[in-house]
Protein backbone atom coordinates (compact mmCIF):
# COMPACT_ATOMS: atom_id res chain seq x y z
CA UNK A 1 0.00 0.00 0.00
CA UNK A 2 1.59 2.92 -0.85
CA UNK A 3 2.42 5.80 1.88
CA UNK A 4 -0.41 8.04 0.87
CA UNK A 5 -3.63 5.65 0.72
CA UNK A 6 -2.19 4.51 4.04
CA UNK A 7 -2.24 7.44 5.90
CA UNK A 8 -5.81 8.17 4.28
CA UNK A 9 -6.90 4.74 5.92
CA UNK A 10 -5.69 5.64 8.99
CA UNK A 11 -7.53 8.76 8.65
CA UNK A 12 -10.60 6.42 7.97
CA UNK A 13 -10.38 4.93 11.15
CA UNK A 14 -10.86 8.22 13.28
CA UNK A 15 -13.66 8.40 15.82
CA UNK A 16 -15.17 11.99 14.01
CA UNK A 17 -17.86 10.54 11.49
CA UNK A 18 -17.15 13.63 9.28
CA UNK A 19 -13.46 12.93 9.23
CA UNK A 20 -14.38 9.10 8.77
CA UNK A 21 -16.57 9.82 5.81
CA UNK A 22 -14.44 12.12 3.86
CA UNK A 23 -11.53 10.09 4.78
CA UNK A 24 -13.51 6.40 2.59
CA UNK A 25 -14.22 8.78 -0.25
CA UNK A 26 -10.15 9.65 -0.36
CA UNK A 27 -9.24 6.12 0.14
CA UNK A 28 -11.61 5.33 -2.89
CA UNK A 29 -10.09 7.99 -5.06
CA UNK A 30 -6.72 7.58 -3.95
CA UNK A 31 -6.89 3.38 -5.09
CA UNK A 32 -9.38 4.16 -8.12
CA UNK A 33 -7.23 7.36 -9.78
CA UNK A 34 -4.86 6.35 -12.08
CA UNK A 35 -0.98 7.44 -11.40
CA UNK A 36 -0.41 11.13 -12.17
CA UNK A 37 0.47 12.00 -15.29
CA UNK A 38 -0.87 8.42 -16.66
CA UNK A 39 -3.84 8.02 -18.07
CA UNK A 40 -7.32 7.99 -17.06
CA UNK A 41 -9.29 7.50 -20.08
CA UNK A 42 -11.37 4.65 -18.14
CA UNK A 43 -12.05 6.13 -15.18
CA UNK A 44 -13.21 9.89 -16.52
CA UNK A 45 -17.11 10.51 -17.73
CA UNK A 46 -16.95 14.07 -19.24
CA UNK A 47 -20.28 15.84 -17.81
CA UNK A 48 -23.08 16.60 -20.60
CA UNK A 49 -22.97 19.69 -21.81
CA UNK A 50 -25.41 22.07 -22.21
CA UNK A 51 -26.80 24.76 -24.82
CA UNK A 52 -25.67 28.25 -24.59
CA UNK A 53 -29.65 30.04 -24.60
CA UNK A 54 -28.21 33.10 -26.55
CA UNK A 55 -27.15 31.62 -29.13
CA UNK A 56 -28.65 28.03 -29.44
CA UNK A 57 -24.92 26.62 -29.65
CA UNK A 58 -23.23 24.47 -26.93
CA UNK A 59 -21.66 26.87 -24.72
CA UNK A 60 -18.12 26.51 -24.28
CA UNK A 61 -15.64 27.24 -21.49
CA UNK A 62 -15.69 30.56 -19.24
CA UNK A 63 -12.06 29.88 -18.05
CA UNK A 64 -11.13 28.57 -21.58
CA UNK A 65 -12.45 29.27 -24.80
CA UNK A 66 -12.20 26.46 -27.48
CA UNK A 67 -12.26 26.48 -31.04
CA UNK A 68 -14.65 28.29 -33.19
CA UNK A 69 -17.82 26.60 -35.34
CA UNK A 70 -16.68 22.83 -35.19
CA UNK A 71 -16.42 21.29 -38.33
CA UNK A 72 -17.19 17.57 -38.95
CA UNK A 73 -14.71 15.12 -39.75
CA UNK A 74 -11.36 17.03 -39.68
CA UNK A 75 -9.20 14.04 -38.19
CA UNK A 76 -7.17 16.37 -36.35
CA UNK A 77 -7.03 15.58 -32.52
CA UNK A 78 -6.60 17.54 -29.42
CA UNK A 79 -6.61 16.52 -25.53
CA UNK A 80 -9.34 16.51 -23.45
CA UNK A 81 -7.46 16.17 -20.01
CA UNK A 82 -5.27 13.06 -20.27
CA UNK A 83 -8.05 11.91 -23.37
CA UNK A 84 -7.08 12.43 -26.83
CA UNK A 85 -10.16 13.34 -29.15
CA UNK A 86 -11.51 14.89 -32.42
CA UNK A 87 -10.40 18.57 -32.58
CA UNK A 88 -14.10 19.50 -33.13
CA UNK A 89 -15.54 18.35 -30.18
CA UNK A 90 -13.54 20.22 -27.74
CA UNK A 91 -15.38 23.21 -27.58
CA UNK A 92 -18.48 21.01 -26.54
CA UNK A 93 -16.48 18.90 -24.01
CA UNK A 94 -15.44 21.82 -21.90
CA UNK A 95 -17.92 23.88 -21.95
CA UNK A 96 -20.06 20.94 -20.46
CA UNK A 97 -17.68 21.21 -17.38
CA UNK A 98 -17.43 25.39 -17.10
CA UNK A 99 -21.45 25.31 -17.28
CA UNK A 100 -21.09 22.41 -14.10
CA UNK A 101 -18.81 24.17 -12.31
CA UNK A 102 -20.44 28.00 -13.12
CA UNK A 103 -22.00 28.86 -9.87
CA UNK A 104 -19.84 27.30 -7.88
CA UNK A 105 -16.33 28.18 -9.28
CA UNK A 106 -15.24 30.97 -7.23
CA UNK A 107 -15.77 28.61 -3.61
CA UNK A 108 -14.13 25.68 -5.28
CA UNK A 109 -11.28 28.43 -6.71
CA UNK A 110 -10.70 29.33 -2.78
CA UNK A 111 -10.99 25.86 -1.53
CA UNK A 112 -8.66 23.75 -4.29
CA UNK A 113 -5.66 26.90 -3.70
CA UNK A 114 -6.49 28.06 0.44
CA UNK A 115 -7.05 31.12 -1.25
CA UNK A 116 -3.82 31.53 -2.56
CA UNK A 117 -5.09 32.48 -5.97
CA UNK A 118 -5.95 35.26 -4.70
CA UNK A 119 -2.51 36.92 -4.18
CA UNK A 120 -2.15 35.13 -7.56
CA UNK A 121 -4.41 37.18 -9.26
CA UNK A 122 -3.62 40.38 -7.24
CA UNK A 123 0.44 39.94 -8.40
CA UNK A 124 -0.90 39.28 -11.90
CA UNK A 125 -2.79 43.09 -11.97
CA UNK A 126 -0.44 45.00 -10.33
CA UNK A 127 1.80 44.02 -12.60
CA UNK A 128 0.00 44.85 -15.72
CA UNK A 129 -2.07 48.25 -14.28
CA UNK A 130 -1.05 51.37 -15.80
CA UNK A 131 0.10 53.57 -13.91
CA UNK A 132 -0.16 56.75 -16.45
CA UNK A 133 -2.44 57.72 -19.39
CA UNK A 134 -2.52 55.50 -21.78
CA UNK A 135 -0.26 57.72 -24.31
CA UNK A 136 2.37 57.17 -22.15
CA UNK A 137 2.67 53.38 -22.71
CA UNK A 138 2.00 53.76 -26.84
CA UNK A 139 4.65 53.24 -29.54
CA UNK A 140 3.95 57.06 -30.75
CA UNK A 141 3.89 59.83 -28.26
CA UNK A 142 2.78 62.34 -30.51
CA UNK A 143 0.31 64.65 -29.17
CA UNK A 144 -1.85 63.96 -32.39
CA UNK A 145 -2.24 60.22 -31.91
CA UNK A 146 -4.48 60.31 -29.07
CA UNK A 147 -8.05 61.90 -28.55
CA UNK A 148 -8.11 64.84 -26.49
CA UNK A 149 -9.27 62.30 -23.28
CA UNK A 150 -7.94 58.39 -24.10
CA UNK A 151 -9.42 55.82 -22.42
CA UNK A 152 -7.11 52.84 -20.96
CA UNK A 153 -8.87 49.90 -23.15
CA UNK A 154 -8.72 46.17 -21.72
CA UNK A 155 -9.95 43.03 -23.07
CA UNK A 156 -9.84 40.21 -20.25
CA UNK A 157 -10.62 36.82 -22.15
CA UNK A 158 -12.43 34.29 -20.67
CA UNK A 159 -13.02 35.99 -17.46
CA UNK A 160 -16.57 34.90 -17.26
CA UNK A 161 -16.70 35.70 -13.63
CA UNK A 162 -15.24 39.04 -13.66
CA UNK A 163 -12.46 38.65 -11.21
CA UNK A 164 -9.88 39.96 -13.02
CA UNK A 165 -11.68 42.35 -14.56
CA UNK A 166 -12.78 44.34 -10.85
CA UNK A 167 -9.70 44.14 -9.61
CA UNK A 168 -7.97 46.03 -12.98
CA UNK A 169 -10.29 48.53 -12.53
CA UNK A 170 -10.14 48.44 -8.09
CA UNK A 171 -6.45 49.25 -9.05
CA UNK A 172 -6.85 51.53 -11.18
CA UNK A 173 -9.03 53.72 -9.11
CA UNK A 174 -7.56 53.50 -5.80
CA UNK A 175 -3.75 53.07 -6.64
CA UNK A 176 -3.36 55.71 -9.74
CA UNK A 177 -7.42 57.81 -9.09
CA UNK A 178 -7.59 56.43 -12.67
CA UNK A 179 -11.02 56.27 -13.92
CA UNK A 180 -10.50 56.09 -17.64
CA UNK A 181 -10.13 52.95 -17.39
CA UNK A 182 -12.57 50.33 -19.54
CA UNK A 183 -12.29 46.50 -19.44
CA UNK A 184 -14.44 44.08 -21.87
CA UNK A 185 -14.49 40.64 -20.96
CA UNK A 186 -15.40 37.83 -23.48
CA UNK A 187 -16.45 34.71 -22.60
CA UNK A 188 -17.82 31.86 -24.39
CA UNK A 189 -20.18 30.16 -21.65
CA UNK A 190 -23.30 32.12 -20.67
CA UNK A 191 -23.39 30.39 -16.91
CA UNK A 192 -19.99 32.21 -16.44
CA UNK A 193 -20.86 35.49 -17.87
CA UNK A 194 -23.87 35.61 -15.80
CA UNK A 195 -22.28 34.82 -12.59
CA UNK A 196 -19.82 37.83 -13.65
CA UNK A 197 -22.59 40.17 -13.90
CA UNK A 198 -24.20 39.19 -10.93
CA UNK A 199 -20.52 40.18 -9.15
CA UNK A 200 -20.74 43.85 -11.07
CA UNK A 201 -24.29 43.95 -9.85
CA UNK A 202 -23.13 44.28 -6.39
CA UNK A 203 -20.46 47.07 -7.46
CA UNK A 204 -20.29 50.83 -8.30
CA UNK A 205 -19.15 49.81 -11.70
CA UNK A 206 -22.67 48.51 -12.25
CA UNK A 207 -24.77 50.49 -15.19
CA UNK A 208 -21.37 51.97 -16.12
CA UNK A 209 -19.21 52.13 -19.31
CA UNK A 210 -16.27 50.96 -17.31
CA UNK A 211 -17.02 47.26 -17.60
CA UNK A 212 -18.89 45.11 -20.44
CA UNK A 213 -20.07 41.32 -21.11
CA UNK A 214 -19.72 39.74 -24.67
CA UNK A 215 -20.24 36.44 -25.40
CA UNK A 216 -17.26 35.48 -27.86
CA UNK A 217 -14.81 33.26 -28.83
CA UNK A 218 -10.72 33.47 -27.91
CA UNK A 219 -9.52 32.05 -31.16
CA UNK A 220 -11.96 33.94 -33.38
CA UNK A 221 -12.33 37.51 -30.94
CA UNK A 222 -16.42 39.27 -31.78
CA UNK A 223 -15.96 41.69 -34.96
CA UNK A 224 -16.42 44.83 -33.10
CA UNK A 225 -13.09 43.96 -31.01
CA UNK A 226 -10.78 45.41 -34.69
CA UNK A 227 -7.15 45.55 -34.99
CA UNK A 228 -4.98 47.63 -33.09
CA UNK A 229 -7.42 48.40 -30.87
CA UNK A 230 -6.43 47.50 -27.07
CA UNK A 231 -4.41 48.56 -24.70
CA UNK A 232 -3.88 45.56 -22.08
CA UNK A 233 -5.05 41.61 -23.10
CA UNK A 234 -5.26 39.44 -20.18
CA UNK A 235 -6.55 35.80 -19.20
CA UNK A 236 -6.31 34.17 -16.63
CA UNK A 237 -6.45 30.49 -16.05
CA UNK A 238 -8.00 29.48 -19.20
CA UNK A 239 -5.74 29.02 -22.06
CA UNK A 240 -4.90 25.86 -21.29
CA UNK A 241 -8.47 24.72 -22.02
CA UNK A 242 -8.22 26.22 -25.36
CA UNK A 243 -8.15 23.84 -28.33
CA UNK A 244 -5.38 26.13 -30.03
CA UNK A 245 -2.80 28.33 -28.21
CA UNK A 246 -1.41 29.95 -30.92
CA UNK A 247 -4.72 30.99 -32.64
CA UNK A 248 -5.50 32.48 -29.17
CA UNK A 249 -2.38 34.22 -28.87
CA UNK A 250 -2.65 35.26 -32.76
CA UNK A 251 -5.95 36.53 -32.00
CA UNK A 252 -4.56 38.67 -28.68
CA UNK A 253 -1.27 40.34 -31.15
CA UNK A 254 -4.19 41.30 -33.31
CA UNK A 255 -6.34 43.32 -31.58
CA UNK A 256 -3.70 44.82 -29.25
CA UNK A 257 -2.33 47.88 -30.40
CA UNK A 258 1.47 48.74 -30.88
CA UNK A 259 3.28 49.06 -27.36
CA UNK A 260 0.17 47.34 -26.00
CA UNK A 261 0.95 44.60 -23.29
CA UNK A 262 -0.54 40.61 -23.29
CA UNK A 263 -0.53 38.80 -19.56
CA UNK A 264 -1.20 35.04 -18.96
CA UNK A 265 -2.00 34.07 -15.97
CA UNK A 266 -1.85 29.96 -15.60
CA UNK A 267 -0.73 26.86 -13.68
CA UNK A 268 2.49 26.14 -14.18
CA UNK A 269 5.31 23.43 -13.45
CA UNK A 270 6.64 22.93 -10.36
CA UNK A 271 10.93 22.80 -10.67
CA UNK A 272 11.17 21.08 -7.10
CA UNK A 273 11.06 17.26 -7.60
CA UNK A 274 10.06 16.95 -3.62
CA UNK A 275 7.25 19.74 -3.94
CA UNK A 276 6.33 18.79 -7.54
CA UNK A 277 4.74 14.93 -6.40
CA UNK A 278 3.47 16.50 -2.95
CA UNK A 279 1.21 18.75 -5.31
CA UNK A 280 0.29 16.20 -8.06
CA UNK A 281 -0.74 13.94 -5.18
CA UNK A 282 -3.01 17.21 -3.42
CA UNK A 283 -4.42 17.63 -7.30
CA UNK A 284 -4.92 14.09 -8.59
CA UNK A 285 -5.98 12.28 -4.73
CA UNK A 286 -7.82 15.31 -3.50
CA UNK A 287 -8.99 17.85 -5.54
CA UNK A 288 -11.68 16.06 -7.58
CA UNK A 289 -13.07 14.76 -3.62
CA UNK A 290 -13.36 18.52 -2.76
CA UNK A 291 -15.34 19.25 -6.00
CA UNK A 292 -17.73 16.22 -4.93
CA UNK A 293 -18.05 17.74 -1.45
CA UNK A 294 -18.38 21.43 -2.25
CA UNK A 295 -19.63 21.49 -5.92
CA UNK A 296 -21.31 17.81 -6.49
CA UNK A 297 -19.25 17.60 -9.57
CA UNK A 298 -16.30 15.24 -9.26
CA UNK A 299 -15.67 14.80 -12.95
CA UNK A 300 -15.13 18.37 -13.93
CA UNK A 301 -12.43 18.70 -11.44
CA UNK A 302 -10.60 15.75 -12.52
CA UNK A 303 -10.26 17.22 -16.20
CA UNK A 304 -9.34 20.48 -14.51
CA UNK A 305 -6.06 18.78 -13.16
CA UNK A 306 -5.54 16.71 -15.82
CA UNK A 307 -5.33 19.66 -18.00
CA UNK A 308 -3.38 21.33 -15.91
CA UNK A 309 -0.24 18.39 -16.66
CA UNK A 310 -1.01 18.68 -20.08
CA UNK A 311 -0.29 22.30 -20.81
CA UNK A 312 3.46 23.65 -21.71
CA UNK A 313 6.19 24.20 -19.70
CA UNK A 314 7.29 27.55 -18.79
CA UNK A 315 9.56 27.86 -21.29
CA UNK A 316 7.49 26.32 -24.01
CA UNK A 317 4.60 28.50 -23.39
CA UNK A 318 7.15 31.60 -23.68
CA UNK A 319 7.90 30.38 -26.84
CA UNK A 320 4.40 29.94 -27.92
CA UNK A 321 4.41 33.97 -26.99
CA UNK A 322 7.14 34.79 -28.84
CA UNK A 323 6.55 32.99 -32.26
CA UNK A 324 2.82 34.66 -32.22
CA UNK A 325 5.01 37.63 -32.37
CA UNK A 326 5.44 39.27 -29.27
CA UNK A 327 8.46 40.81 -27.35
CA UNK A 328 8.90 38.75 -24.15
CA UNK A 329 11.54 39.23 -21.64
CA UNK A 330 14.53 36.30 -21.44
CA UNK A 331 13.98 32.71 -21.64
CA UNK A 332 14.41 32.38 -17.68
CA UNK A 333 12.01 32.91 -15.04
CA UNK A 334 12.14 35.95 -12.63
CA UNK A 335 12.86 39.92 -13.14
CA UNK A 336 13.63 40.66 -16.57
CA UNK A 337 12.56 36.94 -17.61
CA UNK A 338 9.08 36.14 -19.75
CA UNK A 339 7.83 34.51 -16.88
CA UNK A 340 7.33 34.90 -12.88
CA UNK A 341 6.47 31.79 -10.96
CA UNK A 342 3.76 32.26 -7.66
CA UNK A 343 4.21 29.18 -5.47
CA UNK A 344 6.98 27.38 -6.52
CA UNK A 345 5.61 27.71 -10.11
CA UNK A 346 2.59 26.02 -9.12
CA UNK A 347 1.07 29.42 -10.93
CA UNK A 348 3.02 31.43 -13.36
CA UNK A 349 2.73 34.86 -15.25
CA UNK A 350 3.56 35.53 -19.08
CA UNK A 351 3.65 39.03 -20.10
CA UNK A 352 4.66 40.28 -23.24
CA UNK A 353 4.72 43.06 -25.73
CA UNK A 354 3.27 43.54 -29.40
CA UNK A 355 5.55 45.55 -31.31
Amino acid sequence: MSRPASMLRRAAASSNPAAHTTARLLVTRAASTAAPGGSSDGAYSAPTPTSSSSTGTSASSAAGQSAGPSTSGTGRTTHFGFRDIPEEQKETMVGGVFSSVASSYDLMNDSMSLGIHRLWKDSFVSTLVPRLPPSFHSVSNSPSSHPANPKFKCLDVAGGTGDIALRILDRAREKFGNRDVEVEIVDLNEGMLDEGRKRVAKTLYYNTPQIAFTHGNAQSLPSHIADNSIDLYTIAFGIRNCTSLPAVLSEAYRVLKPGGRIGVLEFGKVSNPLLREVYRQYSFQFIPIMGKILAGDADSYQYLVESIERFPSQPEFAQLMRDAGFQTGQMREGKGGAWTDFTFGVATMWTGVKV
